[in-house]
């Protein structure tokens, strides 16, 4: 599990896709990290969960499957792409995002980035589907960024960026056209999902309430 909250940037030095598979790696900038990432950790490369199956404490190595390269902007990455990077959650760490697991729900694609004063506005597009699990002020991981929607329309979605993550994360290189990975909120999709089958309790009242004992 993860926040959403980007702790470093890595380049891309491999990005390979052979018929059923395929291999990234990556090499971390900087040193994010003040312990070393081990075999089997589970690090939220551009939004998506993936397996460390090598490490040389400087560049990381993942397999991944060819649905993985066919459902994300991972099939778009090009050797020397940026790509985010968090490492996930440990039991008593500050939650400073919202629930991110790093499973990508669909690809958007930015339609526009403006400056709004000292920061940055951006709108994107992306399929009905996803739309309509999105809410306005509600959480979305965007290449594995947790953010808030400033803005929500029938076709499109506005989020806002401060400049530091605009600088600290590949926000800066997005430009109109470029695609994205998007992660919706999980607690909504479990109540779109209760929903859909019909689970969903009944009005919500001051009574109901207190009969379970949640308010005097």
């Amino acid at each position: 599990m993860f926040s959403g909250i980007i702790e470093g940037l890595g380049r891309l030095t491999q990005c390979d896709l052979s018929e059923k598979w395929g291999r990234i790696a990556v090499e971390v900038q900087g040193q994010p990290w003040p312990e070393p990432i081990a075999q089997g950790e589970s690090i939220a490369t551009q939004g998506i969960c993936l397996t460390v199956c090598e490490s040389d404490g400087q560049t990381l190595r993942f397999d991944v499957l060819r649905e993985t390269f066919e459902r994300t902007t991972l099939g778009s990455k090009r050797v020397g792409d940026l790509v985010n990077l968090e490492r996930s959650l440990r039991w008593g760490q500050t939650m400073g995002g919202h629930i991110v697991v790093g499973h990508v729900d669909g690809v958007g694609q930015v339609t526009a980035v403006e400056p709004v004063g000292r920061d940055w506005r951006l709108t994107f597009t992306c399929a009905s589907e996803l739309l309509d699990g999105i809410v306005h002020k509600g959480s979305i991981g965007i290449d594995g960024i947790s953010l808030t929607v400033a803005a929500l329309r029938a076709e499109a979605f506005d989020v806002h960026v401060i400049p530091f993550t605009w600088e600290h994360t590949t926000f800066h290189t997005l430009k109109p056209g470029s695609p994205v990975n998007l992660e919706l909120d999980l607690l909504g999709k479990f109540v779109r999902r209760f929903v859909e089958r019909g689970q969903f309790p009944g009005a919500v009242t001051w009574e109901s309430l207190r009969a379970e004992g949640l308010i005097p």
